[in-house]
């Protein structure tokens, strides 16, 4: 590696991305869109805050209405809807039966092409959910208030579960299948749950994955904890067959068929629950600290996902819509059930892997369907093109919408995005927002803007973003220097607290530019973690977490931006930036970089993405090593696993990776690196 001899701005390092050009929505999208009226901003402007939330509520129905929009007497723990009464299950089945009750609410797409998809139509839908909640109540003597823990794959039994407890308030608390049994028995222990949820066996890359052996170790170690899981319900992926070599224990594990015998027919009229009664539990998956169970409001929560459904992912009742998130996380809540139910549209359930049996599945599944509206995460996008970009030109799919989330996408994987997933013909909104949030924060609004690869937007009505330096001064648009995003206002998708932690709350999300003691709401930000800045019209790009963040000799180096600048390089597939410490320096970025099928590593390819690098952010950021690599090592929901990556680099024992998607990655990475092999430098 030559020495560094270029002295740059902090500044302009950290906001080195090149402003892309706009790109027009279709005209016959814009036709059909819910909304095309620029004065909604207007309407949702800071003068009309916070009444104007008044429009996303009046999309619900209310048992009693609301007699205060927002209570900021006890600022941050602000409450939206003060007074009103309703019931999510209600609003998400109940109410759509006089109109829809013979549409399909639910597509199940098995993982075995053989197995038939199941199309569950609002009717059913009623009928399955009122008999789940009458055998909760009655078998299970679950009742309003009490928490109750999932742990349940992508199937129909996850929605039909979560809106059985919804409708008896109920509170759940849905872990990711993928989790371990301890960390589903961390959430159990520290929610208070009683009763684990959970099914047999799910397919997964062509197997059919033993489930409930995690149940015992997840019970056993919940015990230890003082909180006893008393009942353990388990869910038969396939009707009177049990596929798990982990014996059923007396007393205590119940198959739900069984248990549901006595419930048929069974009708349970809808708890009247308040705006600001918590439906349900998030736990966030920080890589640090104890987790955090966000505690999402009833009325709050689902106005602004039903709302964010009409009005950005541009959802109609006539539509059908594939989001490819798992409902184990925050977007599956939000996009998968309470917002699409909400407005009574038809969501596609995907059991298994996108990739299984081969790369052409998701454009099966979306011919065979007729889906039209398509969402899923930059990680997902960078796998499908790696798989090559003439898989899905063979299928005859046509989406008018797309939907990007969960992290900040490059320019280049956008635009192939728009190409050749959504033919030219698809809007893209490339959405931002948190687990905390609720529903999206930052975004086109596909009816109304034009689209920028790579910035997301600027922010929905009612939202007033903006970006501050570390002394609190806010960055003006156009400044091209990156700060910290924060909220200026409330909002009612907004969590309620961390269950159980109102300090850790205040701490986490407002301390950083809050005026304690002030009762105006605009004294209080919402400090998000992530770095972003604004250009001159408006839009925001997301740089990534704060934490995400190299500090070369005093540069701080986004590694987001980093890996963009990698994969402007055509012959890579995917790449991961990680710090690595040095000496004079402090800190260096190294490169793990995966291929696309066919091209061979080399010197001189790993010499193309250093002078890509250099050329598009600075000599500062000459990596110290480029790795060109087979795989990367990723969770079950395809994100990369950076501090194993950080691990193999720094020559450190890269800790549990038995959960990984591809364990046996590590070590192949770790020979590599050892031996300087792979076209490494």
């Amino acid at each position: 590696m030559s020495p560094i001899d270029v002295e740059e701005d902090t500044a302009v390092i950290s906001a080195h991305w090149r402003e892309e050009s706009y790109i027009r929505p279709a005209a016959q999208f814009i036709a059909q869109a819910n909304l095309t009226d620029p004065g909604v901003f207007e309407r949702f402007s800071e003068k009309n805050f916070p009444e104007c939330f008044r429009e996303y509520g009046a999309m619900l129905d209310w048992d009693q209405p609301w007699h205060t929009m927002l209570d900021s007497s006890n600022p941050p723990f602000f409450k939206w809807f003060v007074g009103g009464k309703l019931n999510a299950c209600h609003n998400c089945v109940d109410r759509n039966l006089q109109k829809h009750r013979n549409k399909t609410a639910f597509y199940f797409v098995p993982e075995p092409e053989g197995e038939p998809v199941v199309s569950l139509t609002y009717q059913q839908l009623h009928r399955r959910v009122n008999e789940m909640a009458a055998m909760l109540r009655e078998f299970c003597g679950l009742k309003r208030g009490d928490r109750v823990t999932l742990h349940l794959p992508m199937t129909l039994e996850l929605p039909v579960t979560m809106l059985a407890c919804a409708r008896l308030g109920v509170i759940h608390s849905q872990v990711f299948s993928g989790f371990s049994a301890s960390a589903c028995a961390h959430r159990i222990a520290d929610s208070g749950s009683r009763v684990l949820i959970t099914m047999d066996a799910y397919y997964r890359g062509g197997k059919l994955l033993d489930h409930k052996r995690k149940a015992d170790t997840t019970a056993l170690e919940s015990d230890k904890t003082g909180v006893k899981v008393e009942k353990v319900l388990v869910w038969r992926r396939r009707p009177g067959e049990y596929h798990s070599e982990a014996p059923m224990v007396a007393g205590r594990d119940f198959f739900v068929d069984e248990a549901l015998a006595g419930c048929k027919r069974r009708e349970v009229a809808p708890e009247i629950m308040d705006a600001n009664d918590t439906l349900f539990l998030m736990y966030t998956s920080g890589t640090t600290g104890k987790p955090k169970a966000a505690q999402h409001s009833t009325g709050g929560y689902l106005a602004y996902v039903a709302g964010t459904s009409k009005y950005i992912e541009d959802l109609h009742p006539e539509d059908v819509y594939w989001c490819m998130a798992d409902i184990g996380w925050i977007t599956g809540h939000s996009y998968i059930v309470y917002g699409p139910l909400a407005v009574a549209a038809t969501s596609v359930i995907y059991e298994g892997v996108p990739n299984f049996p081969d790369a052409g599945r998701p454009w099966r599944i979306a011919e065979a369907l007729g889906v039209n509206i398509f969402h899923t995460s930059p990680t997902a996008i960078r796998a499908l093109r790696r798989a090559g970009s003439d898989i899905p030109l063979q299928y005859n799919y046509h989406f008018k919408h797309m939907t990007t989330v969960g992290e900040p996408i490059e320019p280049s994987t956008w635009r192939w995005y728009w190409e050749v997933i959504g033919k030219r013909e698809a809007v893209i909104v490339d959405t931002w927002w948190q687990t905390e949030t609720g529903g999206h924060l930052c975004s086109t609004v596909p009816g109304i803007h034009l689209m920028k690869p790579g910035a997301n937007g600027p922010g929905l009505p009612g939202i007033y973003p903006t970006i501050y330096d570390e002394n609190g001064h806010e960055l003006p648009p156009g400044s091209h220097t990156a700060g910290n995003i924060c909220i200026r206002n409330p909002w009612p998708g907004r969590m309620l607290t961390i269950w159980g932690d109102d300090e850790r709350f205040v701490k986490t999300y407002y301390a950083r530019y809050s005026k304690p003691g002030s009762k105006d709401w605009r004294d209080w930000p919402y400090f998000a973690g992530d770095g972003a800045l604004r250009a001159e019209d408006g839009y925001i790009r997301i740089l990534g977490r704060i934490d995400d963040v190299i500090n070369v000799a005093g540069h701080r180096l986004g590694t987001k931006e980093l890996e963009a600048a990698c994969l402007t390089v055509p012959e890579v597939a995917e790449a991961a930036v990680v710090p690595v410490p040095d000496d004079i320096k402090g800190a260096l970025p190294e490169v793990y970089a995966s291929l696309h099928p066919g091209v061979a590593a080399g010197e001189a390819l790993a010499e193309k993405i250093c002078s890509a690098i250099v050329e598009q952010i600075g000599a500062i950021a000459r990596p110290r090593g480029i790795w060109l690599v087979p795989d990367l090592p990723k969770t079950r929901s395809g994100k990369i696993m950076r501090r194993v990556l950080t691990a193999i680099s720094c020559g450190h024992d890269a800790g549990d990776v038995t959960t990984l998607a591809n364990p046996e990655i590590v070590e192949e990475l770790r020979a590599l690196v050892r031996n300087k092999t792979a076209g490494g430098r």
